[in-house]
C-alpha cells in the first residue's frame, strides 16, 4: 500500500432536503431554486451534517482502501473544526498536519438539497479553507509520500508551485485535479502540469486548457503535459489516456441520483486508490466510476466511498 497526501479543502456540510420547496424552476434556459420567496419561512423535511471539501473527500476514499492516507488542510477551532477531526480520527487519516486557524472559522457548505431530483444548491462560506498559503512544502520530507493528491487550492499558484516542486525533487508522484481559479490562470497552470503524473478533469475544464472540440483531440493535447489524462463528461462517461492505453468509459450503472456532491472527488482519488494499489489502468478506470456512482447514490460528498474489496461488474469502456 502506499502512502498518500491529500492536500485540499475541509468542510462541515450542512444539508436542507425537502421534497417540495427545493424543486428546480425552468426560467429561460437556467434552473432557479423552486418555491422559496423571498421573506418566507420554509419548512425543510430534513437536516443532515456530514464533512466534505476536496482534500477530506480523496484521503478518505485513500483510507477506506487500505493506504496510508495523511490530510493537510485548515479548520477552525468551532463544532465544525471538532467534526472534521472526529471523522479523520474514526477513518484511520492521520491529522497531524492538519492547521487550527484561531480566527477564522472551519469550513462550511449549506446544501438547499431536493430529494425528488437530487438538484442541489450550495452556499459556501470558505472560512479557513480559503487559503493555504500557510502550509510548508518541507513537512514532505518528515512524511516521506509516494503521491501528492491536490485539489483546488482556491487559485493559490505559489503554494502549488512549492509543493509540486518538492515532490518532483523527492520523486513524490503528484495526481491534480484544478478547480476554477486554478484554471483562470491558464498559463501558469500548463507550466505546473510538467509535475504532474496524472491529471484528472472534466470536458469543460480541459477546453480551457487546450484546444480542441471533441473528447479524443482535448485528450491528444493533454497528454503532451501528464503521464495520464482522464477526461470526464458527466453522464457520457469520458475517455482517459496511458500512453499509448486510451480507453472510452461510460457511467458504472444508471443509478437514481440522491445527492451529486462529491461526485468527481469520488472518482479522481477513486481512481488514486485503486491504481496506486497495482490494479491496472484499465481496471482503475472501472473502479472510479462504480465508487463515483455509489457517492451520488447517498447522500453526503463521501458516505459511499468504496473498500476497493467490492466486487465489480462490467461497465461500458473500450480501447481506442
Amino acid at each position: 500500500m502506499a502512502r498518500i497526501v491529500s492536500l485540499g479543502s475541509a468542510l462541515q456540510d450542512i444539508y436542507l432536503i425537502d421534497h417540495d420547496d427545493l424543486v428546480p424552476t425552468q426560467i429561460g434556459g437556467e434552473a432557479i431554486l423552486g418555491k422559496v420567496l423571498v421573506g418566507s419561512k420554509v419548512d425543510i423535511d430534513k437536516i443532515s451534517y456530514e464533512v466534505g471539501g476536496g482534500g477530506i473527500n480523496s484521503a478518505i476514499s485513500f483510507a477506506r482502501h487500505g493506504h496510508e492516507a495523511i490530510f493537510m488542510g485548515n479548520i477552525g477551532t468551532d463544532a465544525g473544526g471538532n467534526a472534521i477531526i472526529k471523522v479523520l480520527d474514526n477513518e484511520d487519516i492521520d491529522s497531524s498536519y492538519v492547521n487550527v486557524l484561531e480566527r477564522k472559522t472551519t469550513g462550511t457548505s449549506v446544501i438547499l438539497l431536493d430529494s425528488k431530483t437530487g438538484e442541489r444548491t450550495i452556499l459556501t462560506c470558505r472560512g479557513a479553507s480559503e487559503q493555504f498559503g500557510n502550509f510548508t512544502e518541507t513537512d514532505l520530507d518528515l512524511i516521506q509520500p509516494d503521491w501528492l493528491y491536490v485539489t483546488t487550492l482556491r487559485g493559490d499558484m505559489e503554494t502549488i508551485r512549492r509543493f509540486f516542486r518538492k515532490a518532483h525533487e523527492m520523486g513524490v508522484k503528484i495526481m491534480f485535479n484544478p478547480g476554477r481559479m486554478e484554471l483562470q490562470n491558464k498559463d501558469e497552470l500548463i507550466v505546473l502540469l510538467s509535475f504532474v503524473n496524472i491529471l484528472n478533469v472534466n470536458k469543460t475544464e480541459a477546453a480551457q486548457i487546450v484546444p480542441g472540440v471533441t473528447l479524443e483531440e482535448l485528450l491528444y493535447h493533454l497528454q503532451n503535459y501528464a503521464d495520464i489524462v482522464i477526461i470526464t463528461n458527466g453522464a457520457m462517461g469520458g475517455i482517459a489516456g496511458y500512453g499509448d492505453d486510451k480507453y472510452r468509459f461510460g457511467i458504472y450503472e444508471d443509478q437514481k441520483v440522491k445527492d451529486s456532491t462529491g461526485a468527481g472527488d469520488a472518482f479522481g482519488s477513486g481512481f488514486l486508490a485503486h491504481f496506486a494499489s497495482g490494479h491496472s489502468f484499465r481496471n482503475s478506470l472501472i473502479f472510479a466510476s462504480y465508487n463515483s456512482t455509489s457517492v451520488v447514490s447517498r447522500i453526503g460528498a463521501n458516505r459511499g466511498i468504496l473498500r476497493g474489496n467490492e466486487g465489480m461488474h462490467p461497465m461500458p469502456i473500450q480501447k481506442i
